[in-house]
């Protein structure tokens, strides 16, 4: 496993984290809590020191907790978020701060997370959502000052609205945070035009999710695709969905000339040649899939001429909505 410093935090990462959204049965349906433990476990054997949880995230947290009590030695690093308080993703323009990040919140937040994962601190706390309207505005600040002085977080950062990484410029630019989580994959390649550089120059970490399009760039999505009652991709693969994803992607694979069974690891390759980027958190549910995302982290970026490949395949979408 390699390493790379989180922005200007003082901490190392390993490039490859650990996405545990997947893996506390909300929003994602399959998961059980036996092969997550195994998962997790196996991630730490093999190096992954970085793992991404959240309030929102059903039993994610304590999952999170126990295993990482139960490897007290190995120094794992878990961030957790705070919803915003007014429950709305991702946040709207107009909305004050005071309704979605008011400091009794926050606290509120950050205290029941960590009664429930059995934890004294977090690494880092995020919040949710954001909206650039936000800074210098409100409590927000003040109350994750306190909390770090008070030793339950180490560093702050912000989760940004899906597909808006512009909506964090101000923050990064105004140096109150520490960290941003971010979508960026071959099909939004949209924080290299300004979020990504702001952050390697203000030295903010970045934490890439959803890099592999919530299966989309597996090359496992295709025409007629279904997914289990509750499971929120029936809703994110709806209608033809699946059918425009399983033609951009063979159009990606045709183009960098390999096989169909490699587009998930060119596609974490992808996010791991921006030199900005911290760590990306793949979710994974099983040891099997830790295995094979772990063992991307060999040093071997895609070339020059594969990056200009996947330049010229963008695509402009927001399946969340």
């Amino acid at each position: 496993m390699r390493y790379r410093e989180l922005g200007r935090s003082g901490l190392s990462v390993s490039e490859i984290g650990y996405g545990a959204w997947g893996i506390g049965a909300s929003g994602w349906v399959g998961a059980t809590e036996d092969e997550s433990v195994r998962a997790l476990h196996r991630a730490v054997d093999l190096g992954v020191n970085f793992i991404d949880t959240a309030r929102g995230y059903g039993e994610s947290e304590r999952i999170v907790g126990r295993v990482v009590r139960e490897r007290a030695g190995d120094d794992v690093l878990v961030a957790t978020k705070v919803p915003p308080m007014n429950r709305i993703w991702p946040a709207p323009d107009g909305i004050d701060p005071a309704e979605a990040f008011p400091g009794a919140h926050i606290r509120e937040s950050v205290e029941t997370s960590l009664r429930v994962s059995g934890l004294d601190h977090f690494d880092l706390v995020q919040f949710h959502v954001w909206s650039d309207e936000w800074v210098g505005r409100g409590d927000w600040l003040q109350t994750v000052e306190e909390l770090k002085k008070e030793g339950k977080m180490r560093l702050f950062g912000v989760s940004v609205n899906d597909h808006q990484p512009n909506n964090a410029l101000a923050l990064v630019r105004s140096g109150a945070v520490d960290t941003v989580q971010v979508i960026y994959n071959i099909f939004d390649q949209a924080p290299a035009d300004a979020l990504l550089p702001a952050c390697e120059e203000h030295g903010v970490g970045v934490i890439v999710r959803v890099a592999l399009d919530e299966g989309g760039l597996t090359g496992r999505i295709t025409a007629g695709a279904t997914f289990p009652e509750g499971d929120f991709r029936a809703r994110y693969f709806r209608d033809d969905r699946p059918a425009q994803v399983e033609r951009k992607v063979a159009a990606i694979v045709a183009d960098l000339g390999i096989a169909p069974d490699e587009m998930a690891e060119n596609a974490l390759r992808f996010v791991l040649s921006s030199p900005a980027v911290s760590t990306v958190i793949p979710g994974m549910r099983s040891v099997r899939n830790v295995e094979r995302n772990t063992a991307l982290s060999d040093g071997r970026p895609l070339t020059a001429d594969q990056l200009a490949v996947l330049a010229g395949h963008r695509w402009q979408r927001n399946f969340y909505g």
